[in-house]
């Protein structure tokens, strides 16, 4: 909750200039029972047109003070509640921009979106609400009860009498509502995250008939979140036809003791008159309070959600790690990596050691889940090593900060994307490279012919993810997307795998030619990608189990000599 109120202190000022205006509207909507007994019991009597004329202009009066401050205090309201909300969730996006990939593991994506989303959401109604009812409902109660007393005391502890009924049960189902809509929106999480797989695989889905498969998956999931939702909405829904009964006994107690009263002469109609018409204000302030504690409810279960995110450490921090004197450019010293830190036997990645000169060569081959792609991402410090080092021109990558450390990386990866934009800003990035520097890539990333057949050329608008492009024409763009910035060390992880051979070798070929002092590491299912490169890594179940070129590899891996007899069918030098 504290997150939400530090959100809200840059708008202090505004917050209470919007209560006060939200307050004055308040009071004029109590003045207006008072007068109207007034009027009915000591004006007119008198038959002083005049004086009943002036006694219902000042009705008037109120009136529209209450309409237009009521007005006024709501839109400020908006307001405030609009800029708290944009404030939170830029703040929340750029969180999760810098969260480590450990972090976004644990946290996962569709829970991220939902925070993002539907939680800043409820907030956002939460601050509305607070703003717009939490100075009104009380006063309309507090004030409506206190000019009540000065009517008829007798009948004010009539009324009084329900009020800790209802505020014993107001509290009680306030306490439940949290936890409540904490799970709920757990709920929604996995409903996000069965959408988004389906979005993201609905081709998959389409070629295999599995439609009513994941119809059903996402049935259960809805499901899930309307049982829950309907458990919430149960428990919190008590409050309001709890206050109505609570409320109307009290006012069934008011009018027989108010008609007894008056029976006796103790009292006027004008009075009782009045009595009723605060009675109803009372009962819409007391059922306002109910519904903001839901909406506080639901509003604080997702401030806590939106919190935990905010409140995640820097996890991959810069460490005082002294540089070493080294001839080397790329090196992993001993390389250990666990997902699950801590665990002994659950290494993914162990006793991973090479070394690459400036401008020298890396192919990873290996079989599916061997460990290809974990190098790269260990390399790029999206996770720490458990144990062991990695060294880039010396420094180790943990003592190099982020604005010197990325912009030596140019990177497509095996599951990379191309954003709904055109072709120019997918390779420029926002890197502000000129058009040179861009037709420059798309050529060495042999794109250049698809891209002029577009009439738009490099401002031809590309569909999320790049549908309107094939599988090989995407991954050209990925690359010349690595390639625009001149890296210091290129990635390609299993980037050419919809590219046919002579595309392939023409790649290869621009990378010795135009890129001597980069060194490249290429992660590769073919023995025809990597079999050119200066050093060759076979991995098995995350242990180096070859390590050559070309030629050593095929004498003294036998894993290698598989998979080569597999691809080429005979022995290549």
């Amino acid at each position: 909750m504290h997150t939400i109120l530090a959100y809200c202190r840059p708008y202090f000022l505004r917050i209470i200039g919007s209560l006060s205006v939200k307050f004055v509207g308040t009071i004029m909507d109590l003045f207006l029972p008072w007068i109207l007994a007034h009027m009915i019991d000591n004006v007119v009597p008198m038959n002083n047109i005049p004086f009943i004329i002036m006694w219902g202009g000042a009705m008037v009066v109120c009136s529209f003070f209450a309409w237009s401050g009521n007005i006024v205090a709501n839109r400020m309201a908006a307001a405030v509640a609009r800029d708290v909300t944009r404030s939170m969730r830029h703040d929340l996006f750029s969180k999760i921009s810098h969260l480590s990939s450990s972090q976004i593991d644990k946290l996962t994506i569709p829970s991220l979106i939902s925070r993002l989303s539907s939680d800043t959401y409820n907030i956002h109604r939460m601050v509305s609400m607070v703003q717009r009812m939490g100075i009104r409902a009380p006063i309309l109660l507090l004030g409506g009860i206190l000019i009540t007393l000065t009517l008829d005391a007798t009948l004010t502890l009539v009324l009084l009498a329900v009020l800790p009924f209802a505020l014993v049960i107001v509290l009680y189902i306030s306490r439940k509502g949290v936890p409540l809509y904490t799970s709920l929106q757990g709920a929604v999480d996995t409903m996000v995250r069965v959408v988004r797989e389906n979005a993201t695989g609905i081709r998959i889905i389409k070629a295999l008939s599995k439609g009513d498969y994941e119809k059903e998956r996402f049935f259960l999931a809805n499901n899930e979140v309307t049982r829950r939702e309907r458990r919430a909405a149960v428990i919190m829904g008590v409050t309001n036809p709890a206050m109505f009964i609570l409320i109307n006994l009290g006012l069934v107690g008011v009018i027989i003791a108010g008609a007894h009263l008056v029976n006796l002469g103790q009292s006027q109609p004008g009075v009782i008159l009045a009595f009723l018409s605060y009675f109803t204000i009372i009962l819409n302030a007391t059922l306002s309070i109910t519904r903001m504690f839901v909406m506080f409810s639901r509003g604080s279960a997702s401030g806590g959600r939106v919190q935990e995110v905010l409140d995640q450490p820097e996890d991959l921090q810069v460490q005082d790690l002294c540089p070493v004197e080294e001839d080397y450019h790329v090196v992993f010293d001993g390389v250990a990596f666990s997902y699950q830190a801590g665990q002994a036997g659950e290494e993914l990645l162990d006793g991973i050691n090479f070394a690459l000169r400036r401008g020298e060569s890396l192919g990873i081959l290996g079989e599916t889940g061997s460990g290809k792609s974990t190098i790269v991402q260990l390399l790029m410090r999206f996770y720490d090593v458990s144990s062991g080092s990695i060294r880039i021109g010396g420094e180790d990558i943990r003592g190099i900060s982020p604005d010197r450390f990325f912009p030596k990386f140019g990177v497509c990866f095996q599951r990379d994307v191309l954003f709904m934009d055109t072709i120019r800003e997918n390779v420029d990035f926002g890197r502000d490279l000129t058009e040179e520097e861009l037709r420059r890539a798309i050529r060495y990333a042999q794109a250049e012919d698809f891209v002029n057949s577009q009439a738009e050329g490099l401002d031809y608008d590309l569909s999320s993810r790049g549908t309107n492009l094939s599988g090989g024409q995407r991954q050209r763009l990925l690359i010349a997307r690595a390639l625009a910035a001149n890296p210091e060390i290129l990635i390609l992880d299993d980037s050419s795998s919809a590219l046919d051979y002579r595309t392939d070798a023409n790649l290869r070929r621009v990378f010795r030619e135009s890129f001597q002092d980069t060194t490249t590491i290429i992660v590769a299912q073919r023995i025809s990608s990597v079999m050119h490169a200066d050093h060759i890594l076979v991995l098995e179940q995350g242990r180096i189990i070859g390590q050559g070129n070309h030629d050593e590899l095929l004498e003294s891996c036998q894993l290698y000599q598989e998979i080569n007899q597999s691809q080429m069918g005979r022995r290549v030098s």
